[in-house]
């Protein structure tokens, strides 16, 4: 399962709302879509006109060394996001090397009713804008 649609989805929506495009930002991070959702969302947005490859990350895929492990995904969206925010990001940010910056969290709403009756597992997305950075 991907959450990638609704990642794109989330996206294109604040781009419209804010009438914002993808280069005004430092970054645009996922949780952990891993490789073959990461490259799901940037193919969605390009064909959407917004062109994130430039600026796009994953956190899953930031934490591991793709040539020495044998890693497609980080694992834990919620970890991966963590730990990234806490250690790359937030420095960045107070370093001023990074001033604007898209988070976006996916996840599954699961019912364990819905599980029951066989129905599907609806993906979100959640999309935090982080600004700011040192004012030194």
């Amino acid at each position: 399962m991907t959450f990638s649609p609704a990642a794109a989805d989330t996206l294109i929506r604040f781009f419209e709302e804010t009438g914002t495009r993808p280069s005004a930002y430092d970054l645009i991070v996922t949780g952990d879509l891993g490789l073959e959702g990461s490259a799901i969302l940037c193919d969605i947005m390009a064909v959407k006109g917004y062109d994130i490859s430039s600026v796009y990350g994953d956190c899953g895929i930031m934490i591991y060394n793709i040539d020495a492990q044998d890693k497609h995904a980080g694992g834990s969206g919620c970890g991966c996001s963590a730990v990234v925010l806490a250690s790359y990001i937030l420095p960045m940010m107070r370093s001023g090397n990074f001033k604007n910056i898209l988070f976006v969290g996916t996840g599954a709403l699961m019912s364990p009713m819905s599980l029951k009756e066989g129905q599907t597992i609806a993906g979100i997305a959640h999309l935090v804008q982080i600004s700011g950075g040192n004012d030194d």
